[in-house]
């Protein structure tokens, strides 16, 4: 710690120095070419053939190397697209540029440097300078090149050291900008329309969870940040609007771990005139798709595992899953009773007013879940913990919904919407007895969306792809913090 002080002690003495001269933070710069652009200019020129096009280059970025040899000295710059190395020279920048590199520069600083494309004698392509220009006196130092940042709470809380000393994390964000993207793309060819709904409500709906809350001062009313955006869109979808999606920020009270974070990107769509099975052919083409586009191959290594998204998924009903991958037997899993024991033999928590479809829902997501690691969609979800999906035409019980797992957790969740407004109803005052019985993830009763239905929903799909866990699984991550320019983290005491 002491010898962190002493240094940026000294160079806040160098940066008292650069601000008495007239270029102090000076924003006339500017750069014609990045690293990687005049890499690829220059690939089969070798150093004869470069001296001879005599073409010139200005570059800024970061200082990551400095090799001061006397008169003449080299340095490393690093810009959004890679490194370049420039060649400075006392004879050709002017003694004064020189000195007051020598004395003042330092590794971090940013800087501009305008010259000529040459090549050493190793062959690597370097800027020979003659013209210099400091751009901004860094105080702090960055982490010891050779070591690298490797503190993973620093990664997190100072995400721009990350980005400046890792370029593998420059690289996983790259890449779910690149998603995002190519996300947009695919619904876009698909003739859906992107709309954007609120993130403050008056209710919150479209998913089972804990809002958070605040306050609008000029109205005196309490609002909630959005758990989902699925009211809104299926409200869009009576409208006339057949085809929606929405990219959206949402926000859910609940704990910090590997998988969740309170606010968190998801995509969610709406298609009229199509069911949950249309719902499970294009999800599996959109993961397809984005697989070779984003890694180059249908088959997605992840934490040492092989994910293949180009195979058809296994599908089973949820009951099914859990027959298969324990013990039970499908009479067992009917009998509430026997639930009951088993979930408290589990030391889970148990509500009193849990059903059978509860029980049987608590008990899959302990013991199913984390077992599927193939892409698989599991259906037929109870309609007690799906209350907005339509129920199942053979089996009122349970409803025609899906999720999809792929290495043991939940990427995606979806189903056939139930577009009748007395089952709607009904499903809300459900919910409603629920909450007065203090679970604090049921929904609230939406009596405009209610309304809404009685306008008419067409026969629809919908369904809600978490981007989070997505770029997780595309980019070999294995934290949802990874994947998050900006986690939330406890303040630091003190």
């Amino acid at each position: 710690m002491n010898e962190d002080n002493d240094i940026i002690r000294t160079r806040r003495e160098k940066l008292a120095r650069w601000r008495d001269t007239l270029g102090a933070y000076s924003n006339k710069f500017r750069r014609d070419a990045l690293a990687d652009e005049l890499e690829a200019r220059c690939r089969d020129l070798d150093k004869a053939a470069l001296e001879e096009k005599g073409w010139r280059a200005a570059v800024a970025g970061r200082v990551m190397l400095r090799r001061v040899m006397g008169k003449a000295s080299f340095i490393t710059l690093q810009d959004v697209s890679g490194q370049i190395q420039c060649y400075l020279r006392r004879e050709d920048i002017g003694a004064e540029a020189y000195q007051a590199f020598t004395e003042l520069w330092d590794i971090g600083d940013l800087v501009g440097v305008r010259g000529t494309l040459m090549r050493t004698n190793k062959g690597e392509l370097t800027v020979q300078a003659d013209e210099i220009v400091l751009l901004n006196k860094t105080v702090r130092p960055l982490p010891e090149k050779f070591h690298g940042l490797v503190d993973q709470e620093i990664k997190y809380r100072q995400r721009y050291l990350d980005l400046i000393m890792n370029a593998d994390s420059r690289r996983v964000f790259e890449l779910r900008s690149r998603i995002v993207s190519r996300i947009r793309e695919f619904f876009f060819a698909r003739r859906f329309l992107e709309v954007e709904t609120p993130m403050m409500q008056v209710i919150p709906g479209g998913a089972a969870a804990r809002p958070f809350i605040t306050h609008h001062n000029a109205l005196d009313l309490e609002l909630y940040l959005r758990v989902a955006p699925e009211l809104y869109l299926k409200r869009l979808t009576i409208g006339g609007f057949e085809r929606v999606f929405e990219i959206n920020r949402s926000f859910r009270n609940e704990g910090l771990s590997t998988r969740h974070n309170p606010e968190f990107t998801m995509l969610e769509y709406y298609w009229a005139y199509a069911d949950y099975n249309d719902a499970i052919e294009l999800t599996t083409e959109l993961l397809h798709q984005l697989a070779v586009d984003v890694v180059g191959q249908a088959t997605v290594p992840y934490q040492g595992l092989q994910i293949d998204l180009g195979a058809t998924p296994e599908r089973m009903a949820m009951l099914e899953a859990v027959t298969r991958h324990t013990e039970l037997s499908a009479t067992q899993l009917e009998d509430e009773g026997f639930l009951r024991d088993r979930l408290k033999a589990m030391n889970m928590h148990l509500e009193d007013g849990w059903g059978l479809g509860k029980l049987q829902t608590e008990l899959f997501e302990a013991q199913v879940e984390e077992r599927l690691v193939q892409p698989t969609y599991i259906t037929h979800y109870p309609a007690e913990v799906s209350p907005l999906a339509r129920r199942n035409d053979d089996s009122p019980a349970v409803t025609d919904r899906f999720e999809l797992f792929i290495g043991g957790r939940e990427i995606a969740n979806g189903f056939s919407e139930l577009n009748d407004p007395e089952d709607q109803a009904e499903r809300f005052r459900e919910q409603m007895l629920m909450k007065s019985g203090g679970d604090m993830e049921a929904m609230h009763f939406d009596q405009d969306y209610v309304t809404a239905l009685e306008y008419g929903l067409p026969p629809t799909a919908g369904e809600g792809i978490g981007i989070d866990r997505l770029v997780m699984l595309l980019t070999d991550s294995p934290s949802i913090r990874d994947v998050l320019l900006f986690p939330l983290m406890r303040p630091r005491e003190g």
